[in-house]
Parts: C-alpha cells; sequence; structure tokens
C-alpha cells in the first residue's frame, strides 16, 4: 500500500467542535475559584488534559496547589457540566470534509484511529456515530504521558501494527502537533493558522485532504 498506511485523528477541533463547550465549563470552574478567565486564557488549555487544565487555570490564577479531594471534585464537576452540554451532538456536528474523508478512507482499507487527550472520546465518537471507522480509539485513560508527549499516537500506531513514519497525524493544537513530530509521524495541522509553521502541511479543514 502507498504512504499514508494509517491515519491518525485528534478529536477536538478535528472532528467535531466542542471547544466553546470546553470553554463555558472551564469558565464555570474558574469563576468559582475567582480566577479571571476569557478565550484568551482558554487558547492555553487547548490540547491539555483534563488535569493539566485545571492546573493551569490555578496558575493563571496563582493559586497555591489545593487538597486533592477538592481538585478532583472540581475535576469531576466540570466534565459533568461538560458532558451535560454535549448530550445532542449527533453525526451533522462533524466537521467539514470529515465523513467524506472517513468513507474514502474506509473504502482503500486504511486503518483510522483517534489519538485524544480528553476521556471523553470514545462517548463523543458514539454520539457522532463515527465509531465503526476507527480501529482503536486512544483517549486520556490510555496514557500516561499528555501530549506534547507522543504516547497518546505511539499507542495508536501500534494498535494498529503500524510505524509512526508510516501514518498522517491530524491536529489543531500546538501540544498535538510537537506530539506528533517528536514521535516521528507526518503532522498536518487542521484549521489553526497559528501552529501552521510547526507542522508538516496546513489545511483549513479536512475538506482540502485527499487520499
Amino acid at each position: 500500500m502507498s504512504f499514508p498506511k494509517g491515519l491518525i485523528f485528534d478529536l477536538d477541533g478535528v472532528i467535531v467542535t466542542t471547544e466553546h463547550n470546553h470553554y463555558v465549563a472551564w469558565k464555570r470552574t474558574a469563576d468559582q475559584l475567582g480566577v479571571p478567565f476569557s478565550e484568551k486564557e482558554n487558547e492555553q488549555l487547548k490540547g491539555l488534559s483534563r488535569i493539566d487544565s485545571l492546573k493551569k487555570i490555578l496558575e493563571l490564577g496563582n493559586l497555591p496547589e489545593m487538597d486533592e479531594t477538592t481538585f478532583n471534585k472540581l475535576l469531576t464537576e466540570k466534565n459533568n457540566f461538560y458532558k451535560d452540554s454535549i448530550q445532542n451532538l449527533s453525526r451533522k456536528d462533524c466537521l467539514p470534509g470529515v465523513i467524506e474523508l472517513l468513507d474514502s478512507a474506509k473504502e482503500k482499507n486504511i486503518p483510522m484511529a483517534i489519538g485524544s487527550s480528553s476521556k471523553n472520546a470514545p462517548f463523543i465518537i458514539d454520539k457522532l456515530e463515527l465509531k465503526h471507522f476507527f480501529e482503536i480509539i486512544v483517549d486520556g485513560t490510555m496514557v500516561e504521558q499528555p501530549k506534547p508527549h507522543p504516547e497518546v499516537f505511539l499507542n495508536a500506531a501500534k494498535f494498529m501494527n503500524l510505524k509512526p513514519e508510516d501514518c498522517i497525524v491530524f491536529e489543531d493544537a500546538e501540544s498535538g502537533v510537537k506530539a506528533a513530530k517528536s514521535g516521528g509521524f507526518l503532522a498536518i495541522a487542521v484549521g489553526n493558522e497559528n501552529i501552521a509553521s510547526l507542522a508538516d502541511k496546513y489545511i483549513s479543514s479536512l475538506t482540502e485532504f485527499n487520499l
């Protein structure tokens, strides 16, 4: 088979956009803590795990480390609020070009995987009715090192029995592109011009990518 032998997709910002839902949920948490939080601050959370996102909010507010019980309670409350806000997700919420690319890859028997920091990835993929496209979904529960460490993508390639250099990673966050590049993958930045120079190629949406 010609290159690529496998495709790996970040989820949020590449397959679907729930960024605003995340922002509203994190702002709610920041407001509880008295930390000023706008979309500008939210940019610093993109690509981070849930735990690291909360740590970043504490850092932004110059707040001391909190006890584990309170920390975990805030994480749970944020995630429950976020999940409530995406209950009505469906296939129509997929970003432009997603279904067409997934269909094309499936027709060509090119294996596909999700490589996401989100622990909600299986839930979202199920809501979008895309589960049958993906050989594996590697999410935040399956890695010890979050992006920009390449573990999430390395695990995805391993599960597909492929080498990193045989796979393309689609990402919209700086930490994700750095993870892909450090892991030896070809990295395509999607929809985020700010990281175009970090990736091997930039496209505004998946409609611009043709197998």
